[in-house]
């Protein structure tokens, strides 16, 4: 009997008696990601640790991260007396340190060249942000409010550390759903964005091949991030933080004389952040506060917005193919939205199968980076109205 009794407490007292509904719900959409990232490949990086949180935060008992903690005015000191290990973790996401180490890391890895050799490439960088206004207007006319509209509508921009750091300052109460919606739609982006790619374009347009670029200068790439940053952070300062970074990111790849600062951000504090990033934003997705209309909606809503911001880069590269007499493949239009070099290859591998001569990766990695730009300062504009 005395075993009985003790088998009855051990499973009293586990994480399955306590598991709600909602729970079990997000440990299977866990397990979904987790099979998707490892099995099919789509963007393990990001999809592996925003997953593996999930199923952390979501197993009762773990005691890892705390929902309430972050409800109300939030106190730190609570944080660090009261919290878990991912509860610390997520601190740098609501201060907005993981964004803007990121951008930091994002900056060290990009060659602007591609968008210097041709700036035309920028307008398609700023088309593919349509999706950001669409979703904005349609958000605020099914009743939230502009700064809620404002954060879920950042989710077009296709750029996750964007997302955040516009989030924590607008709507911080919708930050679980609009990190994983952004995070997720950039690791689907093979998925969502290749039909569109087919839908808005004609096999012909798909096939045109694109001259070589121009060599870049080296003066050219170091004067390009100390001049964007000078301008927009002027005329927006707001975009400080993102832009700030992302151009001493790459100021530090461009110069020449910071190697070991170039390869640290490239590599361990790129590494170090997508870890941290990852699990903090996949434990946000706590079943009780996930799984709700509201949720649903601005998941449904993001999507709308990535693939409005989609359909306008192509819409403006099949402008630009008619201006040029065939001379700009549409499909790098796509490539305008930010997440990189995800919406570049994706443009590749899509123009490669209508063509196998194509080689369109260096024309895409133009609009693509531009699209980096492109979100922060759409960040900035709205924080700078709506903040």
């Amino acid at each position: 009997m005395g075993v009985f009794d003790t088998v009855g407490r051990l499973i009293t007292d586990s994480g399955i008696a306590s598991m709600t509904w909602q729970q079990g719900v997000m440990i299977l959409v866990a397990f979904f990601l987790l099979y998707l990232g490892i099995v099919k490949k789509y963007e393990p990086l990001l999809m592996i640790p925003i997953a593996f949180g999930m199923l952390l935060t979501n197993l009762p008992l773990g005691g890892i991260y705390h929902p309430e903690l972050w409800q109300g005015e939030i106190s730190y000191g609570d944080v660090l007396r009261k919290g878990g290990l991912v509860d610390i973790f997520y601190i740098g996401v609501k201060t907005g340190v993981y964004p803007t180490l990121m951008f930091l890391a994002i900056g060290a890895m990009t060659d602007f060249g591609p968008m210097i050799a041709n700036p035309s490439s920028m307008l398609l960088g700023a088309a593919a942000q349509l999706g950001v206004y669409a979703c904005f207007i349609g958000a605020n006319m099914l009743g939230f409010t502009p700064q809620e509209a404002a954060s879920i509508g950042i989710i077009g921009g296709a750029d996750g550390p964007t997302a955040i750091f516009l989030t924590t300052r607008l709507a911080p109460h919708l930050l679980p759903a609009v990190a994983v919606a952004a995070y997720s739609y950039m690791a689907l982006i093979p998925v969502i964005q290749p039909p569109l790619m087919k839908l808005l374009t004609t096999k012909k347009e798909r096939e045109v091949k694109m001259v070589q670029l121009r060599k870049v200068t080296k003066p050219e790439k170091i004067v390009f991030p100390i001049m964007v940053a000078t301008l927009s952070i002027l005329f927006l300062p707001d975009t400080a933080p993102l832009i700030g970074m992302l151009m001493l990111g790459n100021l530090f790849r461009e110069s020449g004389c910071v190697d070991r600062l170039s390869d640290t951000a490239q590599n361990a504090l790129c590494n170090i952040i997508t870890i941290l990033l990852g699990v903090s934003v996949g434990a946000t997705a706590y079943g009780e506060n996930f799984l709700r209309l509201q949720t649903l909606l601005i998941v449904g809503l993001g999507l709308l917005a990535f693939s409005f911001s989609t359909i306008g880069g192509l819409l403006f590269g099949k402008l630009m193919y008619w201006v040029t007499k065939g001379k700009v493949n549409p499909l790098i239009g796509s490539a305008g939205v930010s997440a990189v070099p995800m919406a570049a290859r994706v443009s590749q591998i899509v123009g490669q199968k209508a063509n196998p001569a194509n080689f369109l990766l260096m024309h895409a990695m133009g609009p693509n980076v531009s699209g980096v730009i492109g979100s922060a300062i759409a960040a900035g504009f709205l924080l700078r109205i709506f903040g």
